[in-house]
C-alpha cells in the first residue's frame, strides 16, 4: 500500500519548502480555497489544518516526498525539480520565485572551460553535453561564485535573480540555461486516488495565477 492510499479519503498532504517560498505558497493555496495560514514560529515541521497536513521541508526534499507518495502534492522551484530527476506531475506554473540558472564566468574571462562548480550537477552535465564541452563538474553547496574567483573552476552554474552578486564580484552571465519559477507538483498515484480534491485545486490555482 502506498502512503497516499493509507491516508483518509479526501485528506491532502502537502510538501512545502521552508522560508519565503512557503509563505508565498500558503498565500496562493489559501486563495485557491485551502484552509491554510503561515504557521506560528516554532520547531514543528508538520502542521495540521482541516483536511490538510502541511510538511515543512528543505527545498531539495520536496520532489522526493511527492514522488515517493509521502506527500500528495508540493510546491518547488523548476530548477530543483529538474535537478531531482523525480517522476512527478507538474500541472501548474505558479509564476512566483522567478530566477534563471546561468553559466557564469569572470568578466572578460577567455579560454576553454575545464571545470565547472555548481549545486546542479545533473542539469549542468546535460547542458555541457549539449554544448559538446567535456568539462569536469565539481558539486558545491554554497558561495558558488567564489569558485571562479579562487581558481577552483573556470565557470560556475548558479541561480541569478537581480544580478547584484555577480556585479559585486566582477562576474557575468555567459548563457542562460533555464528560467525557473515555483511549480505545483503532484504524486502520480495521488492524482488518481485524490482526484476529487486535486483536480479542483489544480483548476483553481490556474485561475488564481491568471488573475495575478
Amino acid at each position: 500500500m502506498t502512503p497516499a492510499a493509507s491516508r483518509p479519503e479526501g485528506h491532502l498532504t502537502l510538501a512545502l519548502p521552508k522560508g519565503r517560498i512557503m509563505e508565498d505558497a500558503i498565500a496562493l493555496l489559501s486563495r485557491a480555497g485551502l484552509p491554510l495560514h503561515v504557521p506560528a514560529a516554532s520547531r514543528a515541521l508538520r502542521h495540521e489544518f482541516p483536511g490538510v497536513t502541511l510538511l515543512e521541508l528543505r527545498n531539495q526534499d520536496v520532489p522526493v516526498y511527492v514522488d515517493l507518495g509521502v506527500a500528495d502534492a508540493g510546491i518547488v522551484g523548476k530548477d530543483v525539480l529538474l535537478e531531482s530527476g523525480r517522476a512527478v506531475y507538474e500541472p501548474v506554473d505558479l509564476r512566483f520565485a522567478g530566477c534563471r540558472l546561468s553559466l557564469i564566468r569572470e568578466v572578460g574571462a577567455e579560454g576553454p572551460i575545464h571545470r565547472v562548480g555548481t549545486k546542479y550537477p545533473r542539469i549542468t552535465r546535460a547542458y555541457l553535453n549539449a554544448q559538446g564541452l567535456p568539462a569536469e563538474i565539481v558539486k558545491l553547496s554554497g558561495s558558488i561564485e567564489l569558485a571562479t574567483l579562487t581558481g577552483l573552476a573556470d565557470a560556475v552554474v548558479d541561480l541569478v535573480q537581480t544580478g547584484g552578486t555577480l556585479r559585486a564580484n566582477n562576474l557575468e552571465e555567459r548563457d542562460v540555461i533555464l528560467h525557473s519559477s515555483a511549480r505545483l507538483v503532484v504524486n502520480r498515484a495521488a492524482m488518481k486516488l485524490r482526484r476529487d480534491r486535486l483536480r479542483p485545486l489544480i483548476e483553481r490555482l490556474r485561475e488564481v495565477v491568471q488573475e495575478g
